[in-house]
């Protein structure tokens, strides 16, 4: 007898292990696995470069897990999806879903005009460890603030669910493979700026797992205390994996678990409750799908920028004149990666500091970062201007100043990314225009030659936002 025949669509979820997806199809019947570049995505929703660059090498490495089974194509979903059912004779269509609001309208156009020819069609939930749809406040209503949302909503409500192993045996359809190369798909960036990334990850299953097990062997066992320092490894690093479903929520959670003995440990809670910001800001967007481009806090919107295209500019190429925030920016255009301290720091500079519009900030990272995720990008670029949900109050300004001298005390994190103040005292080289000219000159530092002078004074620049600020709360 010919068994059923089903086809497993890979979006972000670009793992074997833990794919409900997967388990599900090879339970079915024989499986045709497929990858599509999604063309009916507006330009301003295209994945940026970075994204880019780390989805060729994440499929490279899913296609070897899948023994070479993998099958390109490039188009718009709605189309392909039933040509493709027509096609390779599928008698049903598993995926995992997506959550984004674009995603989402797409997923349900797909489902029902599948269902409307006669074919099965099942999604899964493998990304979120509580979805956004199945937590509620007591009286029906939506969380806006994190703390009880995490506390009262997830923690309370059901388990995640536990992961699921690998298929033991995956039974590929024998039809013959009619997608395009990967290649093709033209995914990787034609300039060489990327070319340093594969120094510093490795996209993939593998790599996750790589990343999860050095995670919890050398640093989640000071999490709370030492996740803050960007010179040091204190956090796990794995948000593009994450992104990319390379690993699952579901798996870090457990992991996580299993690895602390205690479950009351500080350590594991704090890490688990960052997963818990991941969902938040998951749950932000479905429920609020303006949140990548509108300020979730109304008032907001007479909100009075400056723009000044000039410090924008320099604040993109690592050149404010403030150390850590050029440290951050350079960390981000070298590596594809930002410490997450240092995203908050380099943010609340150019939105307060400067007075840019918090979404050209949200659009240089999702162009730059090879973790840039539709939730958590706005969720957090708005938190930090000031405009969001569960906000940080807009008086609150990051003094990159005491933020660098608090958390990167001997400026390692400033000196490895500006190797132009390297012979810098501690004393001052998180404020450079404060040392008297014999200690720049010892340092070869000459400020506006080799390093800016500060395009902003933080004190005056502070007081400008305030004001900015009190202005927009008149109207």
């Amino acid at each position: 007898m010919t068994q059923p025949v089903s086809l497993v669509w890979f979006r972000q979820d670009l793992r074997v292990k833990d794919n409900p997806a997967l388990q599900a199809a090879n339970d079915f019947g024989t499986v045709v696995p497929i990858f599509i570049k999604d063309t009916s995505i507006n330009a301003e929703e295209q994945p940026g470069d970075a994204s880019n660059w780390w989805l060729h090498h994440s499929l490279t490495a899913l296609n070897d897990r899948l023994n070479g089974h993998l099958q390109f194509f490039e188009g718009d979903p709605k189309q392909l999806i039933p040509e493709l059912v027509e096609k390779f004779g599928a008698n049903a269509v598993f995926w995992n879903r997506c959550y984004e609001p674009a995603a989402i309208e797409r997923d349900t156009q797909i489902k029902q005009s599948l269902k409307e020819t006669g074919c099965a069609v099942s999604s899964f939930n493998a990304s979120l460890l509580w979805e956004p749809m199945s937590i509620r406040k007591q009286d029906g209503g939506v969380y806006k603030v994190f703390t009880p949302y995490y506390r009262k909503g997830c923690l309370q409500a059901s388990s995640p669910r536990y992961p699921v192993p690998s298929p033991e045996r995956i039974s590929y359809s024998s039809v013959d493979n009619i997608g395009c190369s990967l290649s093709s798909l033209n995914l990787l960036p034609t300039l060489d700026w990327a070319a340093d990334f594969t120094n510093h990850w490795q996209p993939g299953e593998k790599g996750a797992a790589k990343h999860l097990s050095d995670f919890i062997h050398n640093a989640a066992s000071g999490y709370e205390d030492q996740r803050n320092i960007p010179s040091v490894k204190g956090t796990s690093r794995l948000s593009p994996h994450l992104h990319f479903g390379e690993i699952s929520p579901n798996q870090v959670w457990y992991a996580l678990i299993d690895a602390f003995e205690q479950p009351d440990n500080k350590h594991l809670d704090c890490y688990l409750s960052e997963l818990g910001w991941r969902e938040f800001s998951y749950y932000l967007l479905f429920h609020f799908p303006s949140l990548p481009t509108q300020n979730f806090n109304g008032q907001f919107d007479h909100f009075t920028w400056r723009n000044k295209e000039d410090e924008f500019t320099a604040w993109t190429k690592g050149q404010t004149g403030i150390p850590i925030v050029d440290a951050g920016m350079r960390e981000l255009w070298q590596t594809g990666y930002m410490h997450n301290r240092v995203r908050m720091i380099v943010g609340s500079f150019l939105v307060k500091n400067l007075l840019v519009d918090w979404r050209k900030g949200e659009r240089w990272f999702w162009d730059c970062l090879l973790d840039a995720d539709r939730a958590s990008n706005s969720a957090s670029w708005q938190w930090v201007a000031g405009s969001g949900a569960d906000a940080a109050p807009y008086f609150r300004i990051f003094n990159p100043v005491l933020q660098g001298e608090k958390f990167d005390k001997q400026g390692e994190y400033v000196k490895k990314y500006c190797p132009e103040l390297a012979r810098m005292p501690d004393k001052y080289i998180h404020k450079p225009w404060d040392a008297p000219a014999n200690i720049l000159a010892h340092a070869g530092v000459v400020l506006g030659k080799n390093y800016p002078k500060p395009i902003a004074d933080l004190k005056a620049s502070r007081q400008r936002a305030l004001d900015a600020y009190a202005e927009t709360k008149g109207k």
